[in-house]
C-alpha cells in the first residue's frame, strides 16, 4: 500500500507502515519508535486552520477578562470611591479580595477543563464572570462591592491557566509562545480599549445610574454575549475539530507526540487518566517551583500597572478624562511588544534571555518614575514599564508549559504557577496607596525591587536548565528508562526530553 498524502513513514524493519485508512483517529496506534513525520505543507495547513478558528475567540475572551477585572480602576476616576464612600484603604481591599478565590480555583479548574471539555469550560466561566461583572454596576455599598469582587475572582480564576493549557493541547512547543503572545497581548490592549470605552460610558446618565455603573453594565453584557457564542465554536481537542478533515485531525494530535520526543505516547490527552503521581511529579519539580515564584514577581508590576495607571497619570496633574485617554498609548505599546517578543521567542526558541531583557527595560521605567520630578519624564517611564513587563508574563508561562509533560503534569504545573503567581496581586493592590499620592514613590520602589528578584530567578533557572540538559545529553539520566512504568510514563523526565532555556 502506498503512503497516503500528507506524511511519510519510517517504520521499523519487518513492521508494516501505518496508513491513514488503517488509523483509528481517536487512538494513536503507533509506538514511540514509529516516526511518522508530518509533511510540512500539511503541518502548516493544520496550524493555519487552528489559528483561524481558535485564536480569535481566545483573544477576545482574555480581552474581556482583563477589562472586567480592571475596569474598577476606570470607575474609580468617575466617582466610584465617592459614591460608595470608600475611605482609607477600602478601595485597595476591594481590589485584593478578587484574588482570594482567584488563586484557589486554578488547579481544580485545569482538571475540570479536560472533563468538561476546554471549549465549553472556558466559555462557561466567561459567561459566569460576565454576569457578575454586570451586577457590579448595581452595587450601592462597600459590602456589595466586596461580594461582587470575590465572585468575579472565583469565576475568572480558571481562565488564565486554562487558556495556556488549552492552547498546549493544539500547538507544538515552539509554536506555543507566539500563540500565547497573541492571546496575552489582549491584556495591554484592554487597557487602551477599556480607557477609551470608559471615557464614553462614564457620560451616560439614565434611570438614576450616573457615570461609572454603565462601565460595568455595558462591558459585562458584552462578555455574556461573546462567551455565549464562543460556547458553540471552540473545540475541545484536535480530534474534535470539525474544521479539520479526518486526516488533519489525526496529524494534529500525532505531531504533538512527536514534538515531545521521549514523552511522546504519554501525551494522549483524550485517554490519559488522572493520578496523584502526576501531581507529585509536577509540583516537586525545579522548573515548576522556580517559574511559579518568578511569575509571582512578574505579576506585581503588571497588576499594579494595570490597576493604578489611571491614578498614576492623574497624579501627574491630568484631569480624569485626560488621564483616561493618556492610559491608551503606553498600553498600546505593550500590545505591540507582546506580539513582537512572542514571535521572536518562538523563532529563537528561547524564553529566559527575553525575560531578562524585558525586566531590565521595565527597571529603567521605574527608575525614571523615582528619580525625576518632571511629569513628561515620569509619563515616559510608563512606556518603559509597559513595553518591558507585559511580554514577561506569557514568556514565563510558555517556558513552564514547554518543560512539562504529559497532560495532567502540565495541567497541574500550570495551575500551580498561575495560583502562586496571582498571589502577587495581594502585593500589587497595596503598592499604590492614596496617602502616597501624587508621587507614589513607595509603590515604584516595591516594583523595582520585584524586578531585581526577577533577574536573579531567571538567570538561576537558565543555569539549572543548561546543567540538566547537559546531564541528559551525556547519558546521566538514562537509568530512568529502567524505572517502573516504562518510558511512555516518564514525560518530562525522559532522557531524550530537552528543556527549553
Amino acid at each position: 500500500m502506498s503512503d497516503p498524502p500528507g506524511y511519510t513513514t519510517a517504520a521499523h524493519d519487518g513492521e508494516k507502515a501505518v496508513g491513514v485508512d488503517e488509523v483509528d483517529y481517536k487512538k494513536d496506534v503507533t509506538r514511540p519508535g514509529d516516526m511518522i513525520e508530518t509533511d510540512p505543507a500539511l503541518d502548516q495547513r493544520i496550524t493555519r486552520k487552528l489559528d483561524l478558528h481558535i485564536l480569535p475567540w481566545i483573544f477576545i475572551l482574555w480581552l474581556l477578562a482583563f477589562i472586567d477585572r480592571s475596569n474598577i480602576g476606570n470607575a474609580k476616576l468617575d466617582g466610584l470611591v465617592k459614591d460608595l464612600k470608600l475611605t482609607g484603604d477600602k478601595y485597595n481591599t476591594a481590589l485584593a479580595v478578587f484574588y482570594i478565590l482567584y488563586v484557589l480555583v486554578d488547579i481544580p479548574s485545569n482538571w475540570l477543563l479536560k472533563i468538561v471539555g476546554g471549549g465549553h469550560w472556558l466559555s462557561a466561566i466567561a459567561i459566569a464572570w460576565g454576569i457578575v461583572g454586570t451586577a457590579m454596576g448595581g452595587v450601592k455599598s462597600y459590602g456589595g462591592l466586596i461580594a461582587c469582587r470575590l465572585l468575579l475572582g472565583a469565576c475568572e480564576g480558571g481562565m488564565f491557566g486554562g487558556i495556556i493549557l488549552y492552547l498546549s493541547m493544539f500547538y507544538k512547543r515552539h509554536q506555543l509562545m507566539f500563540r500565547l503572545g497573541i492571546f496575552y497581548c489582549a491584556a495591554p490592549l484592554s487597557g487602551a480599549f477599556g480607557g477609551l470605552l470608559a471615557t464614553g460610558l462614564s457620560k451616560i446618565n439614565y434611570h438614576g445610574y450616573n457615570g461609572w455603573p454603565w462601565i460595568f453594565f455595558v462591558e459585562g453584557a458584552i462578555t455574556i454575549v461573546v462567551a455565549s457564542v464562543a460556547f458553540f465554536f471552540l473545540p475541545h481537542t484536535p480530534s474534535q475539530c470539525k474544521f479539520l478533515s479526518h486526516e488533519e485531525q489525526w496529524h494534529a494530535a500525532h505531531r504533538l507526540r512527536l514534538d515531545l520526543h521521549g514523552a511522546s505516547s504519554a501525551e494522549q490527552v483524550e485517554e490519559e487518566h488522572f493520578s496523584w503521581t502526576a501531581v507529585k511529579l509536577s509540583l516537586f519539580n525545579v522548573n515548576t517551583i522556580a517559574m511559579s515564584l518568578n511569575f509571582f514577581l512578574i505579576l506585581i508590576p503588571i497588576y499594579s500597572f494595570s490597576l493604578f495607571l489611571p491614578s498614576i497619570i492623574s497624579g501627574l496633574g491630568y484631569k480624569a478624562v485626560h488621564a483616561q485617554l493618556l492610559t491608551v498609548p503606553p498600553n498600546f505599546l505593550a500590545f505591540l511588544m507582546v506580539i513582537g517578543v512572542s514571535f521572536l521567542s518562538d523563532r529563537i526558541k528561547m524564553r529566559g534571555p527575553l525575560i531578562l531583557a524585558g525586566a531590565s527595560l521595565a527597571a529603567i521605567g521605574y527608575i525614571l518614575q523615582i528619580a525625576s520630578h518632571k511629569p513628561g519624564i515620569k509619563y515616559a517611564g510608563t512606556f518603559f514599564v509597559a513595553a518591558g513587563m507585559f511580554p514577561c508574563s506569557p514568556l514565563v508561562l510558555a517556558w513552564l508549559s514547554n518543560n512539562l509533560a504529559p497532560h495532567y503534569i502540565k495541567a497541574t504545573g500550570l495551575g500551580f504557577q498561575v495560583a502562586i503567581g496571582n498571589c502577587g496581586a495581594f502585593v500589587a493592590t497595596f503598592t499604590y496607596l492614596s496617602q502616597d499620592a501624587p508621587d507614589y514613590t513607595k509603590g515604584h520602589a516595591i516594583n523595582l525591587g520585584a524586578i531585581g528578584l526577577i533577574l536573579i530567578f531567571t538567570a538561576g533557572n537558565m543555569m539549572y536548565i543548561k546543567w540538566e540538559n547537559a546531564a541528559r545529553a551525556s547519558g546521566k539520566r538514562d537509568h530512568r528508562l529502567r524505572e517502573g512504568g516504562g518510558e511512555d510514563g516518564l514525560g518530562y523526565r525522559h532522557p531524550e526530553f530537552r528543556y527549553t532555556s
